[in-house]
């Protein structure tokens, strides 16, 4: 199939880019790129502390805007000379959250390179793939990684490698290949570009000039890929302009100033990481503090220690902490840990959680335990991060109104960068009213440019000039209007039982609220008698006493028949993805030994 784009979905894409019918090239980012950015913060405010990274040890390295900015400047010239990066490039990274890595997208930013970050947990013939289809000319790679990363490109173990990989730089400890230590020096070379001492390439020497010219807001920044568990994946286009407006969309709604502190335990290879706590602070001035991984015993001390006042984070990590706070009370301890008061965190404001299913009994029992702010959200790769959140302004008692009350917890009102509306989910066009359910559909500056290379997914997905989502959801006005919306699961996890469908956020809301349950998705499963039929997978707490007829029995008591589990599987593994969204399709296959049974009350 083409590669090429019709005139049609060009169109539509084109109208898909429009806020209040202003067109996306009226830009409402009051910068020429990032690298127009970079420099302001440079020349301004240059002492100020941007980053402050922890490695995996715990070791601390802050760099401020004057550093960031001479850095990035300088691996931009390393690899604009040396490895022959230019405008509109691709640059992949295997990497991982590190002061490295944000060198290396920064100094593609400032050539007007995009750079396709890789997750390391994807296996190797998904991650051949990406970097065969991304067209990437350079790829970074942590040492750790750097033999993996060669067989990958290589295709050693028969897949077709990425041919397209010209360069292979290895970042980090020495391990062959072309070493680059982004502190020090090239390995057996004269000269360094990041270090300070005699031989450093200058922040101030100018990009080649066969870089062809200025980098501008219309150049790609990101090529990211979907992580849907059916199909290959697919690219998403993002420049830098839309980097930009989703970052200065987020931060006017968390109120988030140069006088802010953010913390990053996401990553920084997926847009959640990268947009909201990397450039939504570039964006105002403010600062970030970026954590290795995530670590449920340094979490509430490093924002203690460093002053943190918002972090954004995934569900699965509300979970994490909860258990810990339980293990801490038991310990004796806060539940924030040993020595930690709420005193302590006064300067903390709120919770970002977004990109994964939060449930309502999550909600409730992280807001009993913490007490603490959770600013709901929702968005996607193809909207370049999010797109709505619960107003920051809302009362403690409206935030838990609108977090508790209405079956799901809303993902709020959308920002400034974007619309949203609700229209049919058969793909008709026909937008629906509140209430009604329905394919949640996004336009606006901070949509994506279109998927690469898939004519076929960019011709359905903007069919009818608004982005569609793939997501069921709703919408309710508040007493001054304004449309808080729900998201009630995929549409394509939606269980079909014989023509009905049932969203599986309902019936895990009951699987949750069984005690002994610690996790409970809802599978759709195939079946001779109802094309579909509805399974409960099921992880317990530990020690937890409860067999599948309780489950059964207990989801009767709330639920019909027709929408109960008629099969309940238990297992200790929860498929995820990187961001802690939880993959159900993959569990089908668990249920396929009751394919042709006839469930009866």
């Amino acid at each position: 199939m083409s590669s090429e784009m019709d005139a049609r979905t060009a169109a539509n894409i084109y109208q898909a880019h429009h806020k209040d019918g202003i067109p996306q090239e009226t830009r409402k980012a009051p910068f020429r790129n990032f690298r127009d950015l970079l420099s302001l913060h440079s020349k301004t405010s240059g002492a100020k502390t941007y980053l402050i990274a922890y490695d995996e040890d715990g070791s601390r390295h802050e760099l401020s805007y004057a550093e960031i900015s001479a850095r990035a400047h300088q691996a931009a010239n390393f690899m604009a000379d040396d490895l022959g990066v230019r405008r509109g490039d691709r640059v992949a990274t295997i990497a991982y959250n590190h002061v490295d890595t944000v060198l290396i997208y920064f100094a593609c930013w400032v050539i007007g390179a995009a750079v396709a970050p890789q997750n390391v947990a994807e296996d190797d013939r998904r991650i051949a793939f990406i970097l065969r289809n991304s067209e990437a000319k350079v790829c970074f790679v942590r040492s750790e990684y750097l033999e993996r990363a060669e067989n990958i490109i290589a295709g050693v173990n028969g897949d077709e490698g990425a041919p397209n990989i010209r360069r292979i730089v290895s970042v980090g400890e020495t391990g062959g290949g072309e070493y680059v230590d982004f502190h020090g020096a090239i390995a057996d070379r004269p000269r360094t570009y990041l270090a300070d001492d005699s031989g450093a390439k200058s922040a101030d020497t100018p990009l080649s000039e066969g870089n062809d010219a200025t980098a501008s807001l219309a150049d790609e920044a990101l090529l990211v890929y979907t992580s849907g568990t059916t199909g290959t994946p697919k690219g998403v286009i993002l420049t830098q302009y839309n980097l930009l407006i989703d970052a200065q969309g987020i931060s006017q709604w968390q109120a988030i100033t140069g006088n802010q502190r953010m913390m990053c335990v996401l990553p920084i290879h997926h847009v959640n990481g990268i947009v909201v706590t990397l450039v939504a602070p570039l964006y105002v001035g403010g600062s970030t503090v970026l954590n290795r991984r995530f670590s449920v015993s340094r979490f509430w001390e490093r924002i203690v220690r460093e002053g943190v006042n918002v972090v954004s984070v995934v569900p699965t990590l509300l979970q994490f902490l909860i258990e810990y706070g339980q293990r801490e009370r038991e310990a004796g301890n806060t539940i924030f840990g040993d020595d930690i008061s709420r005193r302590d965190l006064a300067h903390f404001r709120h919770l970002i959680c977004g990109a994964g299913t939060l449930s309502v009994a999550l909600a409730r029992a992280f807001s009993e335990m913490f007490g603490i702010t959770i600013l709901h959200g929702y968005g996607l790769s193809e909207t370049t991060c999010y797109s709505c959140f619960l107003p920051i302004n809302l009362s403690w008692q409206a935030n838990q109104h609108w977090l508790l009350d209405h079956d799901y917890p809303s993902i709020g009102c959308p920002i400034e960068p974007n619309e949203m509306a609700i229209f049919s989910a058969d793909g008709s066009g026909e937008r629906l009213g509140e209430g009604k359910r329905g394919e949640i559909c996004i336009r606006g500056h901070n949509v994506m440019q279109g998927y690469f290379k898939r004519p076929d997914a960019n011709a359905e997905t903007f069919k009818f000039q608004w982005f569609r989502s793939g997501d069921e959801g709703f919408f309710l006005r508040d007493e001054s209007g304004r449309p808080f919306f729900f998201i009630t699961g995929r549409i394509k996890e939606l269980i079909n039982r014989g023509g009905v469908k049932f969203s599986p956020f309902d019936i895990e809301e009951v699987l949750l609220g069984i005690d002994g349950v610690h996790v409970g998705l809802a599978v759709g499963f195939d079946n001779l008698y109802y094309g579909e039929e509805v399974g409960a997978y099921v992880v317990l707490d530990a020690g937890a006493k409860v067999d599948a007829d309780l489950i059964i029995a207990r989801c009767r008591e709330r639920m019909t028949f027709e929408k109960s589990p008629k099969i309940v599987v238990f297992g200790a593994e929860i498929p995820v993805t990187s961001t802690g969204k939880y993959q159900r399709l993959k569990l089908r296959y668990l249920f396929a030994d009751w394919e042709g049974t006839q469930f009866r009350r």
